[in-house]
């Protein structure tokens, strides 16, 4: 058993310890406290991988809709030259 790199024995002398400093009626409540504290973080930690997933995802579908192409067939003819280019001509 290898938890965060902390062996079986070394969690023993943990538990002992902490047993010693808060005492046989506060562990069960500070456990109970660090419990909620891991699964509101777990919580937190997927909204966000989801999130992050649903933002990946939307970016990556914005550039294959738009083409860059004009959106009606309409070729419509604009006249770009200035009016001393029109009297000129005339």
């Amino acid at each position: 058993m290898n938890i965060f790199g902390i062996g079986l024995p070394e969690m023993i002398v943990i538990l002992v310890v902490a047993l010693l400093i808060f005492g046989p009626k506060k562990l069960p409540e500070i456990g109970r406290s660090l419990g909620q504290a891991l699964n509101s973080f777990k919580a937190g930690a997927k909204e966000f991988e989801n999130e992050f997933k649903r933002e990946a995802k939307q970016l990556e579908e914005v550039p294959s809709a738009s083409k860059y192409e004009p959106k009606s067939d309409s070729k419509e003819v604009v006249n770009v030259s200035s009016p001393a280019d029109i009297s000129q001509k005339s």
